[in-house]
């Protein structure tokens, strides 16, 4: 095993990853390939960007997310989902500037993302899903191409749409592997590119860099009592002190100090950066999403501050696995989501910096168009959306399939293949970003399969590239 395999194993059990694993730390143990891959994305970008990755964790039934409207096309859906299609005149009608002459509406709880939808600030990508090459309901029942590995599975799912290596199990997200290529972007060598408001998680897990955890309410953790210098916690902070100053002989201790002081070093430099950025206009829920978005915001808002030209952002949404109550059940979290996301796009206009925002979602895993009684089970594609300034909204992207049973897309069950790879949208939000093409194949090893970077055409066409 690799040298820097065995400590960056060493840091992830040590639960060092959620005070930010940062470049400088890791410097030794640079693959030569990265600090090219580093120097070529680097050059002559110092705009900022940042991306949001919203992952809808359990499954949603996005399908109930994007609803047909129309009278042909919401029968076929009506009697495909039983009890569990939504009443018709209760979807938010969805104004497409390319629409194929079907109509769409959104959930009764989506109206403010219709209205986001309505005003070009964002957009529907159907039927997606993990693939390894082109598949067709053929060969996949003749089982004659590879399929992603696990398919059905939430661990399996959940870590294929996170690391875009469905044929591997993978610890490497493509969110740690961007803060790879693009890091020196950012002049902080402490706080890494990679915040998360969920913990630890894989999407932001790379070859030198971790995610930065941060709590929604209170913002960047610390040891208890170090950032309060006075009475018991005085005491306190000295003999901390003591620790960090020491030189140890034994690498892993040497290591594992030197990364808590840099994590508590991050930790005041966030605090002291997001306390001193003015109240928002914006009025944010109380709930757990919204005020995640809203340390987001406050994040971004201290961008200059902390040093940081380019950012990842990752949030964890639980709750989507709804083999039961599933029509009580989203109704009540898609409301959650509809007034964080459009609190999110207010406080980003209110910054101006919406077209410097991309949010995006990601799920395990679309359900089976069937009812299983009182809810939906485990299936394959499903719908995502992605939202910002710079995004091509007010449209769809990939195909919309016909609903019916038995149509060409229909596995058996009301389960889905998926007609536009994941990769394709992952490689859109890399180009966006500031990845060069010709490290697409690094970030998305199945890519080729479905896209060529060399042909100087956007993977989909959702943003500027």
């Amino acid at each position: 095993m690799k040298k820097g395999s065995n400590r960056r194993d060493f840091l992830k059990l040590a639960g060092l990853a959620s005070l930010g694993l940062s470049s400088s730390m890791a410097s030794a143990f640079q693959l030569k390939a990265i600090q090219a891959a580093l120097e070529a994305n680097s050059s002559e970008k110092n705009d900022y960007k940042a991306l949001v990755c919203l992952f809808m964790s359990g499954g949603n039934d996005s399908f109930n997310m994007v609803v047909p409207a129309g009278t042909p096309e919401y029968n076929e859906y009506s009697i495909t989902r039983s009890d569990m299609a939504l009443p018709q005149n209760e979807l938010n009608p969805l104004n497409l500037l390319n629409s194929d002459g079907r109509n769409f509406g959104t959930h009764p709880s989506l109206q403010k993302t219709a209205s986001l939808f309505n005003a070009g600030h964002l957009a529907f990508l159907n039927n997606t899903g993990p693939l390894i090459v082109p598949t067709t309901k053929e060969t996949y029942q003749n089982n004659s191409v590879p399929l992603p590995l696990g398919l059905f599975s939430h661990a399996d799912q959940q870590r294929n749409w996170q690391t875009a290596d469905p044929g591997h199990r993978s610890n490497v997200g493509w969110g740690g592997k961007l803060a790879d290529l693009m890091s020196e972007m950012n002049s902080n060598s402490i706080i890494s590119m990679n915040i998360s408001l969920s913990g630890t998680n894989i999407f932001q897990y790379g070859n030198e860099h971790a995610e930065f955890s941060i709590k929604p309410n209170s913002g960047a953790p610390s040891i208890t009592g170090y950032q309060n210098n006075w009475g018991i916690n005085k005491e306190r902070r000295k003999a901390i002190d003591k620790f960090f100053n020491r030189t140890y002989s034994n690498i892993f201790e040497q290591t594992y100090i030197d990364l808590l002081k840099s994590g508590q070093e991050g930790s005041n430099q966030f605090q002291q950066a997001i306390e001193a950025v003015p109240e928002f206009n914006t009025v944010f829920n109380d709930d757990n999403l919204s005020q995640s978005f809203k340390m987001i915001a406050k994040t971004i808002a201290a961008r200059e501050t902390l040093g940081f030209k380019r950012q990842i952002f990752f949030i964890r949404f639980n709750g989507w696995d709804h083999h039961s109550d599933l029509l009580i059940k989203q109704q009540e979290m898609f409301n959650a989501l509809d007034l964080a996301l459009y609190s999110f796009a207010e406080v980003l206009n209110e910054l101006n910096l919406f077209e410097s925002v991309t949010t995006f979602t990601m799920s395990d895993f679309g359900r089976t168009l069937t009812s299983n009684g009182n809810g939906t089970d485990h299936a394959w594609g499903g719908n995502v959306m992605m939202m910002g300034g710079s995004v091509s909204g007010q449209k769809f992207y990939g195909e919309y399939p016909s609903l019916a049973l038995g149509n060409p897309v229909e596995l058996g069950k009301g389960v889905l293949l998926p007609t536009t790879a994941n990769d394709l949208y992952f490689a859109e939000l890399a180009l966006w970003f500031g990845v060069n093409a010709s490290d697409l194949s690094t970030l998305f090893p199945n890519l080729t399969h479905f896209y060529d970077p060399s042909s100087n055409q956007p993977p989909l066409g959702m943003l500027p590239v």
